[in-house]
């Protein structure tokens, strides 16, 4: 900027602070106020950045600023302005401006104010200036914490940032001609620093505890000290080179002298023998111009093949978003000085600072209190600092810090976010990319030092490092990092250094894990299995509906936050003020705001803020003086039960919004339920296979990053051409998949290798390339005439189907598949049943499903549902498997229309003194709906007020008093609290009238014993399954494995309830055919009233819960089920003898008086009464061989015990001789007439 163009005042002021003469300053009586005034004049400066742009080109840090702060630094009030002033105006540009301008006019601005700043670096390249600083700080560093005030800590803190910003300032190459082994701006301001001895302020800091405060300040400046040094070169500075790298340049000069030699060979080869003279026009014959005459072509040529027509022609350019992203790396090799004098500062840095700094920086990166990516500091620091430990003296101890499986996670994470965040943040992709290839390196370094330690003489050292790997090794993020980097490498957006350092990475990772697996023999690692939930909801709820939270969560949260909101209702605690129920400006109605306010207290109180939640229920009673929400002169007491009122009721919410776009449904009832995927991981672990991990690497994208970094052979160091010809080996070789490679790109690479004059100097390369290529071209020749297939597969990158295929033919990948699946063979004659079958039901239509119409009818039962599928499909009878999924049952409407609900009043009214309301309700409502929906709907409409109105009415049967001819002494204190509420007390006659009734049923049942075999597990699962509820008895097969597969683990021998999520599966566990199977397989029906849910018993076994689920799902037959017990001869015949025991007793019943009336008062030795037990044949439907004869009678001892026990017995014994039936049943009929005292 020219001086003419500032502005008068600004001018004016630079000009009041006073002048040079020769090396003395002479500043102004008011030079402390002008220093001020120029601090002013920068708050103000525009967009533009004007005032520092005239500052800038004034020269002012030059001429004023750093002379006087050389001879005045003994005035602190003017010494502290004038550092002020500085840290101000050496900000850097990019700081200044917030991001590199786009537009042309700001971008020139910006490269202004850095060449501004590269003038001020200069300046500061005097040992006086550093020689005040550091003298300044050494007095500052002295005081103590009592002794140092706010002032005193606020300079420490403005040199350190000086400081970091003239480090900071970019170096100009182009202006400073500087070469390596040179003495650049850097490295003079490096040395003044050293002859300063600022350098060892900043150890003092680094090491003190009491100064932890500067951390990130010492560890950024040190950062930038060091940003144009390799650790590598810092480690080796001083010392002389190795025999080993001699070697290696000398091979590295000679390539490139056969190169050249060869460049120029080419050259004489391409003018011809011809002089040059003669040699600039030819006429190609055979060739037509535009003239249709011979093609003249005037340059110089030796075949007719270097004719080309593109000279002339301009290049096509790639777009600048396509472009590869260029490096970045500003390193290079100072001079010896500087790096001796660096070297001992990172000897020092490591033996005094390092671990304590580091840990320091970890707490407050941990607990946010840095700034903004100040991180990128840490994972520069990690990898410098240990590396440079590493190659110069390696010691453990002095980066113990960072040497741990959460430095592993700590870098891990990091490396996710920069990459999401590379993706997301599509205005700063090279930031991004430049932080995430930071963490890389910081990664690789500490892959680097583990592995260092697995190879130290010290046994401790390498427990340590095997510590380290098992854990590294076992965490699948760890392992998963590598193959996702390699997958989304893209050159547009990372540089090829970056591609460079992630390849030599993976090299060392796979090195160490393949070193690990060889030392170990077996590991086990773990692994996530993703797992995709699907969460159905209506449309009428939309994405977000709310879900009532329940009771037992809200009796938690209110007990939580009960105390702290007694206390706001006391005063004891500040309420927020910017609380407001009511907007005036919104078109709502009132009334809707009102709601929307009792629905943010609700929120409020849920989400555990209760002043909020008070602030606004007072201000919404000022809004709304009506009562609602309580009186102006409530009570506390009355005010802490409404807020919790409030938060127990289910307050109705409005539906959430739907776009405009979105079609509304005709009805109401056709809401069909949407699926939302929940993802979900579940953790395992397994044993590790290296050969499956290395196969991974088999994939096109990670190939083509290594075929993109192995084509600039040429520039890549040895190191990086041995990682890449190493996994593409692991892929060719090991894993057997060499056609992965036959790439048209990959062979052009190996064109050039075998072609280049230099490439004895890459063995290794062309080794591997003569071998790639051999196997192709045997391919080629494998059959006559070959095929011509393979050379246009050569074209695209291939997956490993098609590499297989090409390589050991097409088609053959399927045939593997097949054998590997073990398909099941189909005869000829099966494929034409199944034909026939299939066209059949094809023609008979109906909603019956055509897949189990097949499966129910086929000669083969063991040909399951997908295999018959996948031949359908293979005979090319349906054209895809979607044809033949099962149709899913119609949904019934979650909405309860007008007319049903009046429809349920009507019911309700007629049937609510009936013993089952619900029951003849749901019988008779015209639109079906499950128990639990009857019942809530009632509830909801106030009909009835408690649930347990609704419940079944469990009467109490007839004949519960009998005479002593049945042996059975009724207690009937005991037995008449067991009648239902209301219910009236049965007379005596009506007392026998139950007791014949009684009588004749239990015959019916003794007599129908023998028919009630006819319903069986395969008849009841035919019927279910032509009902439609072939998906309900899966539901209960995969309940019943799962709770297999708990109790292989656990053995606790608890039952499990089969709760019924959906209303299919609620409509299904009230069918009563369903319910029967449920029995006959051993599951038990709901003991009590206080049960809803069916269980799976606790005795039931793992194998008889796998054996019952195949039986329900039709892989096996009904056989002997855990809950159908097989019955005995004897134990038919002791049943008969039951049987005819009753009879008797009914028989002798008719002629006997009444029990009033003949009984005898019991001896007195008897004061209780006595109890037997009966045989109930109704219970033989459920498979049961003895039951008591009322399960909720009271059983007590008795003369018929010894009766049952020996049935037991005989059931037990089942291969015991005729002769012992023969006395059990002597014994049964003696104990049974001992206890008959009438007869």
């Amino acid at each position: 900027m020219d001086l003419y163009m500032m502005n008068c005042e600004l001018l004016a002021t630079c000009s009041a602070l006073g002048y040079l003469e020769g090396d003395t300053y002479h500043k102004e009586p008011d030079c402390h106020e002008t220093v001020k005034d120029l601090i002013r004049y920068l708050r103000r400066e525009d967009e533009t950045r004007d005032i520092r742009q005239q500052l800038g080109a004034s020269q002012i840090v030059q001429t004023d600023l750093i002379p006087i702060m050389k001879q005045y630094h003994d005035d602190k009030a003017l010494f502290e302005t004038v550092i002020r002033l500085m840290v101000n105006l050496t900000q850097p540009a990019i700081v200044c401006f917030g991001k590199v301008p786009k537009d042309k006019m700001f971008r020139h601005y910006f490269l202004d104010v850095v060449s501004y700043l590269q003038g001020y670096k200069v300046a500061f390249a005097d040992e006086e200036v550093w020689a005040v600083l550091s003298r300044k700080l050494y007095e500052l560093l002295q005081l103590d914490w009592e002794n140092r005030q706010e002032e005193d800590s606020l300079l420490i803190e403005r040199i350190l940032l000086l400081v970091r910003n003239i480090l900071h300032v970019p170096a100009d190459p182009e202006e400073e001609k500087r070469t390596d082994d040179d003495a650049s701006v850097h490295d003079q301001v490096l040395w003044a620093i050293h002859q300063s001895g600022f350098d060892d302020l900043l150890k003092f800091i680094a090491s003190s505890d009491s100064e932890q405060q500067w951390c990130m300040h010492v560890l950024e400046i040190v950062s930038l000290m060091c940003r144009e040094q390799t650790s590598e070169q810092l480690a080796r500075a001083g010392q002389g080179r190795s025999a080993g790298e001699k070697a290696q340049d000398e091979h590295e000069l000679q390539a490139a002298r056969q190169r050249e030699q060869a460049d120029r060979q080419a050259r004489i080869r391409a003018l011809g023998t011809r002089h040059s003279r003669f040699g600039g026009t030819f006429v190609v014959q055979g060739m037509k111009s535009i003239s249709d005459k011979d093609l003249i072509y005037h340059q110089p040529l030796k075949e007719i093949s270097q004719v080309s027509f593109d000279r002339e022609k301009n290049p096509k350019r790639k777009p600048k978003n396509r472009q590869p992203m260029k490096d970045g790396d500003g390193t290079r090799r100072s001079t010896l000085s500087i790096r001796l004098f660096l070297k001992q500062f990172c000897e020092d840095f490591l033996e005094n600072c390092y671990n304590g700094l580091m840990r320091t920086v970890k707490d407050n990166l941990v607990r946010m209190k840095t700034q903004d990516h100040d991180e990128t500091y840490y994972l520069w620091a990690m990898r410098f600092f240990m590396e440079f430990n590493r190659v110069h003296n390696f010691r453990v101890d002095m980066v113990s810090e960072t040497v741990s499986v959460r430095t592993f996670h700590f870098i891990e994470t990091n490396l996710t976010n920069f990459y999401e965040m590379m993706l997301t943040d599509k205005d700063d992709i090279t930031s991004w990319s430049r932080r995430m290839h930071l963490a890389l390196k910081a990664y690789n370094e500490l892959l680097m030092t583990v592995n260092a330690m697995d190879a130290s003489k010290d046994p401790a050292v390498r427990d340590s490092a095997n510590v380290i790997k098992s854990n590294i090794f076992y965490v699948m993020e760890y392992r998963e990092i590598f193959l996702t980097l390699l997958r989304k490498f893209d050159e547009t957006k990372q540089p090829k250094t970056y591609l460079k350092d992630l390849v030599e990475t993976t090299h060392v990772f796979v090195k160490m894990l393949e070193r690990f697996c060889k030392t170990k023999g077996h590991i086990v690692v773990q692994k996530k299995r993703k797992k995709t939930k699907r969460r159905k909801r209506t449309a009428e709820q939309g994405p977000t509906a709310p879900v009532e939270p329940p009771e037992e969560e809200l009796n938690t949260a209110w007990d939580g936050l009960s105390g702290d909101l007694s206390a706001f209702i006391q005063g004891e605690g500040e309420l927020p003020q910017d609380v407001a129920p009511f907007d005036a400006a919104l078109d709502t109605p009132l009334e809707e705001q009102r709601v929307q306010a009792m629905i943010t207290i609700q929120d409020c109180l849920r989400s555990g803020d209760p002043g909020r939640a008070l602030a606004t229920l007072r201000a919404a009673r000022e809004v709304w003086p009506d009562g609602a929400f309580g009186s102006a002169d409530i009570s506390q007491e009355d005010e802490f039960m409404a807020l919790r009122e409030i938060c127990f009721t289910a307050l109705p919410r409005p539906a959430p919004e739907q776009p405009e776009d979105t079609p509304e449904p005709e009805e109401e009832g056709d809401a069909e339920a949407e699926e939302e995927e929940v993802p979900q991981f579940n953790v395992a672990e397994q044993d590790f296979n290296l050969q499956d991990y290395i196969r991974r690497f088999a994939n096109p994208q990670i190939l083509k990053a290594y075929v993109r970094l192995l084509a600039d052979y040429r520039t890549n160091s040895s190191h990086i051409n041995h990682c890449v010809v190493k996994m593409l080996h692991r892929v060719a070789w090991d894993c057997k998949m060499e056609g992965l490679l036959f790439q048209i790109s990959l062979f052009r690479i190996f064109q050039r290798l075998l072609e280049d004059p230099a490439g004895a100097a890459y063995s290794e390369l062309t080794k591997f390339a003569k071998y790639v290529l051999g196997r192709f071209f045997s391919l080629t020749t494998r059959s006559t005439p070959p095929d011509c297939n393979i050379f246009p597969e050569l074209l695209f990158w291939k997956g490993a189907k098609e590499a297989y295929e090409m390589t050991e033919g097409y088609g053959s990948y399927q045939e593997v598949r097949k054998q590997k699946r073990g398909r099941v063979e189909w005869t000829p004659d099966e494929q034409e049943e199944l034909t026939g079958w299939y066209h059949k039901f094809k023609e008979e239509g109906g909603d019956a499903d055509i897949v189990d119409q097949i499966r129910q009818n086929f000669s083969d039962p063991n040909k399951t549902r997908q295999q018959i599928i996948s031949q359908l499909v293979t005979q090319e009878l349906v054209q895809d498997r979607s044809e033949l999924k099962r149709k899913k049952r119609p949904r019934q409407s979650a909405i309860w229309r007008e007319e049903e609900e009046l429809e349920l009043q009507q019911l309700f009214d007629k049937h609510k003194h009936s013993d089952d309301p619900v029951g003849d309700i749901m019988t008779e409502m015209t639109e079906k709906r499950s128990k639990r929906k009857v019942v809530e709907k009632l509830l909801a409409l106030g009909l009835v007020s408690d649930r347990k109105d609704l419940y079944k009415k469990r009467r109490r049967k007839g004949g519960k008093k009998r005479d002593k001819e049945e042996g059975f002494v009724v207690d009937e204190d005991e037995d008449m609290p067991r009648m239902e509420e209301g219910e009236p007390v049965p007379s005596d006659g009506e007392m026998e009238v139950q007791d014949s009734s009684e009588s004749e049923s239990e015959e019916q049942s003794d007599d129908s014993d023998g028919d009630g075999e006819a319903d069986t597990v395969p008849t009841l699962l035919q019927k279910l399954q032509d009902e439609g509820l072939g998906d309900q008895l899966q539901w209960i097969a995969s309940g019943l494995e799962r709770t297999a597969d708990d109790r292989e683990s656990d053995e606790s021998g608890e039952s499990v309830p089969i709760v019924p999520l959906t209303e299919e599966c609620e409509n299904a566990m009230e069918h009563r055919t369903f319910q029967k199977l449920l029995k006959m397989v051993g599951l038990a029906p709901p003991a009590s009233e206080q049960e809803s849910f069916w269980r799976i018993p606790g005795s039931l076994s793992a194998t008889e819960l796998r054996k019952t689920a195949d039986v329900l799902t039709g892989k096996e037959a009904a056989g002997d089920l855990p809950g159908k017990k097989q019955q005995s001869s004897r134990y038919k015949a002791l049943k008969e003898l039951a049987k005819t025991r009753k009879k008797h007793s009914r028989e002798g019943k008719k002629g006997k008086p009444s029990r009033q009336e003949d009984d005898e008062p019991p001896p007195a030795g008897k004061s209780g009464k006595k109890r037997v037990r009966q045989l109930d044949s109704s219970d033989e439907d459920d498979n049961e061989s003895i039951t008591s004869g009322s399960s909720k009678r009271s059983r007590k001892d008795s003369s018929n015990n010894d009766l049952e026990e020996t049935m037991d017995a005989v059931e037990s014994q089942d291969k015991t001789s005729d002769e012992a039936t023969t006395k059990v049943q002597e014994q049964a009929l003696e104990s049974d007439s001992d206890s008959d005292e009438d007869d």
